[in-house]
């Protein structure tokens, strides 16, 4: 296998997200977005216990025009959405929703967090073909023992898959948008290739630990690693035990117009998003 070679190192870093602590290496000021990887928001919070769970975390919002992923690696998330959706996925799991024509949801710690060690981790967002912004929304919720796992010989290295097909193995979640989404979880002298499709963009996201990638060398935590479409895969060395997120999908290779929490092709579908929000028609989601 011919690998890629790196294009560009993007560091994650630090923002604030209406008073929460985040990283964010997607986008910068360098770059827009990894099409069709539109945000990537890495956060890793200490859930308050002077707060009830369920007024932590982010209170009811909207979204339209893409597919706000959640991938858990620490604690829980507690999904309720304007469409009658409630549901609970723990570590090693995600919460796969495409947006569509509007949906509000809740992502809130789950009742027992502080149980299972008061911390929350996620990554978020994908992007969603204009042909299918105005569908109706859809939410997957998929626990870490529904993920289907590709593990070493050597037991350094292991690889969740959620979506598309990687190392040979298909992801339940279905995507409007062409992609591969995966965890991995590198050890030590760990030694990892995987093959993608050349059409693909593709990335990898350091949560922590440190890497070295073929052809480019050493890379450390809270780094995207943005390859070139110019070969067969990526292979990748753990320096140190690494947990990684892995993305590529094919470019949708469209006009993009962001406003908050829409994600559409003109200021005028933008604007249209606005007005059927203020006018309700996105729904109502009543927190009990």
């Amino acid at each position: 296998m011919k690998p890629r070679t790196v294009s560009r190192l993007i560091y994650a870093h630090e923002a604030d997200m209406g008073g929460m602590p985040i990283r964010q290496p997607l986008p910068t000021q360098e770059i827009e977005q990894i099409d069709p990887f539109l945000l990537l928001h890495h956060a890793n919070i200490k859930v308050p216990t002077h707060l009830d769970p369920d007024h932590a975390g982010v209170g009811p919002h909207p979204h339209r025009g893409f597919s706000p992923v959640t991938f858990i690696f620490q604690g829980g998330v507690h999904h309720r959405d304007s469409r009658g959706n409630d549901s609970v996925i723990y570590a090693g799991g995600a919460q796969w929703m495409n947006a569509g024509m509007g949906v509000i949801h809740s992502e809130r710690p789950p009742i027992d967090i502080h149980e299972i060690g008061g911390r929350q981790e996620i990554i978020q967002w994908i992007n969603t073909p204009a042909a299918n912004k105005m569908d109706q929304p859809i939410y997957i919720p998929l626990s870490a023992d529904e993920t289907p796992t590709w593990k070493s010989e050597d037991d350094k290295s292991l690889v969740k898959i959620f979506a598309g097909e990687v190392l040979g193995i298909k992801g339940p979640i279905p995507s409007h948008t062409e992609v591969n989404a995966a965890t991995i979880d590198l050890k030590q002298g760990g030694l990892l290739s995987i093959p993608l499709p050349e059409n693909h963009n593709a990335l990898i996201y350091l949560l922590d630990g440190k890497i070295k990638v073929e052809g480019f060398g050493m890379v450390e935590g809270h780094h995207i690693v943005h390859f070139k479409n110019d070969g067969e895969g990526i292979a990748l060395e753990g320096l140190e035990d690494t947990r990684i997120l892995l993305l590529s999908g094919k470019p949708l290779n469209e006009k993009m117009v962001s406003y908050g929490p829409f994600v559409m092709n003109s200021q005028t579908e933008i604007m249209q998003a606005m007005r059927d929000y203020q006018q309700g028609k996105m729904g109502v989601l009543i927190e009990e």
